[in-house]
């Protein structure tokens, strides 16, 4: 039985249909994450992405079991800088960031915020914790990487496997200045 699920912006314009486990559900305290989060949460109705201890969580989702149902017209890419390799998606109709994308990459990186209550699968590790200035005051509830783990990698690379070494395009056509 495959398992569907539903993500939506705070609006509900922007609806994202999921087939399938995800990759991993993971928290990120890079800076990149960190910066990105604090600029995107100043958007009007935007909610908070960054959490007290500095994580932006994502689920992290392969492409192919990604299905953009509707309002994709609203979709606004966010990119730090014009040469960053990552680029954050925003509902641009109620500023809801919905997922991270590495250039190239196979899977997309969820953010949590559209999830339903009690949808969003458990963290299962922190990774980048070595950007943060003193990582010793995270719990040690899950395992918190200093950088991206082996374990990390192979979850990236099965999945990548599983898909034929495919990695395929999702569009998006408008940009968010902030």
């Amino acid at each position: 039985m495959t398992h569907h699920r539903t993500v939506a912006c705070a609006c509900g314009q922007v609806q994202l249909r999921l087939e399938g486990p995800p990759i991993a559900s993971v928290e990120c305290l890079c800076s990149s994450c960190r910066t990105a989060g604090q600029v995107l949460e100043t958007l009007p109705g935007s909610p908070q992405i960054v959490d007290d201890k500095g994580a932006t969580a994502f689920v992290m989702q392969r492409k192919d079991r990604i299905e953009n149902v509707s309002g994709a017209q609203n979709l606004r890419e966010f990119r730090l800088s014009p040469e960053a390799a990552t680029r954050r998606v925003v509902a641009g109709c109620c500023n809801t960031p919905m997922f991270l994308e590495f250039s190239g990459g196979h899977w997309l990186s969820l953010y949590t915020a559209p999830w339903p209550e009690g949808a969003r699968p458990p963290i299962e590790m922190r990774t980048m914790t070595g950007d943060l200035e003193d990582p010793s005051v995270l719990p040690d509830d899950v395992p918190n990487l200093k950088q991206h783990s082996l374990r990390f990698y192979a979850l990236l690379l099965g999945a990548w496997i599983k898909m034929r070494f495919r990695s395929p395009k999702f569009e998006i056509k408008g940009e968010l200045n902030v």
